[in-house]
């Protein structure tokens, strides 16, 4: 079978829906056949979150939805001009209201073989800067799904919402039961691209990297191919917004995006055809590890304790990084191809809860953890 043929055959991922109920709500999943990365990446689809009515989220000077649409613009001219082997497609290209289900379709229809989504992040507190890149899952931090119902609001907006996505309402946690139960078939895929991006962004504009994470989006459980959602930075904060407003910050950020993207299409590539991987590829280790680089209160194997969750990425970094230093005791986790980062130990919920805001001075979306036995569990079963 030619190349071409199996990669049509990927993309109608011999798809098998079934209904699975959840709240009060009937949602189709769809299984996928396979988990097998396409041969090429040929296709892209990139949407430029918000549009028309939709503003998105408001700076004191401007708005998430003209700043997703002009980095994105940016983003496709750098991709149609430097590998032109590539057919970029818009969810948008002008300030027009595109349905969340449509954009994903639009991708689905054209066999895409990455969609990248843009967008501009917003939070309470005005200091709050850097870039973050989402895959689908499921963080269990509050932060997150913060961001995640708001981007998820975007759905009232349409005409009967209520019917194209199949009861799902984006303002109730309850909803969000359902992600729980739903494996990306290309979540590998998806956050090996994430963690390009931030590289991108750390090192090539120089942003805050504030990391990979997961979240329960629905433009990115709609799609069919390896997914992300890109907060490019705080339309809350005066430096980010006045950044994300200029022509040179969009610039550094759609190459940042475009060397990313670059460097994935090369990895994907080169693994098809067997050779030697663009990016380091991720080391093999336990499924989930507990290494220490300090041990200053001593804990029994069963015993619960709490740690600060500073980053979260696809590449193992040394405890030793100068990163880490401060916090006294670094613990790096295993789970799911991401290394899970955490500093701070102690058996006392408020005493680490005390340390969060110094430790978000460096790591703005720290969060508390609680770990037993070496792992990462739900931190509303450790307080009880």
């Amino acid at each position: 079978m030619g190349s071409q043929s199996l990669k049509t055959l990927l993309n109608k991922r011999f798809l098998c829906p079934i209904l699975i109920f959840a709240s009060g709500i009937f949602l189709p999943v769809t299984l996928h056949a396979t988990d097998e990365p396409g041969e090429k990446l040929d296709v892209v689809v990139l949407d430029a979150g918000h549009g028309g009515h939709d503003p998105g989220a408001l700076g004191s000077k401007t708005r998430e939805k003209d700043i997703t649409l002009a980095i994105t613009l940016k983003l496709g001219e750098y991709i149609e001009k430097n590998i032109p082997d590539v057919k970029v497609i818009y969810t948008r290209s002008k300030d027009e209201f595109i349905e969340l289900y449509e954009r994903a379709d639009i991708a689905n229809r054209n066999h895409a073989d990455l969609f990248i989504s843009i967008h501009a992040n917003w939070f309470a507190n005005p200091r709050t800067c850097g870039a973050e890149t989402y895959t689908l899952g499921t963080s269990g931090d509050e932060r997150n799904l913060q961001v995640a119902m708001k981007e998820n609001s975007v759905i009232t907006l349409e005409e009967d919402y209520t019917t194209n996505y199949e009861g799902f309402d984006p303002n109730s946690a309850e909803s969000y039961i359902i992600f729980n139960l739903i494996q990306k078939t290309y979540s590998h895929q998806s956050i090996e691209f994430a963690d390009m991006v931030q590289r991108q962004f750390r090192e090539r504009a120089q942003r805050n990297d504030r990391g990979v994470k997961q979240e329960r989006f629905i433009v990115l459980w709609r799609t069919t191919m390896p997914s992300v959602l890109i907060e490019t930075g705080f339309i809350t904060n005066a430096n980010e917004e006045k950044y994300l407003m200029s022509d040179e910050g969009q610039e550094y950020l759609a190459s940042a995006i475009y060397r990313a993207f670059r460097d994935y299409k090369r990895s994907i590539e080169s693994k098809s055809s067997g050779g030697i991987s663009a990016s380091r590829p991720i080391e093999e280790r336990p499924e989930t590890i507990l290494t220490d680089a300090t041990d200053p209160e001593p804990v029994e194997d069963d015993q619960i304790y709490y740690m600060i969750q500073v980053l979260t990425t696809t590449r193992g970094r040394s405890l030793d990084d100068a990163t880490f230093s401060g916090y006294g005791h670094v613990a790096e986790f295993k789970t799911n191809n991401l290394y899970k980062y955490a500093v701070g130990r102690s058996t006392s919920f408020e005493q680490i809860s005390g340390m969060v805001p110094a430790v978000q001075e460096t790591f703005p979306g720290a969060f508390v953890i609680a770990v037993r036995a070496g792992k990462i569990i739900p931190l509303a079963e450790a307080r009880k």
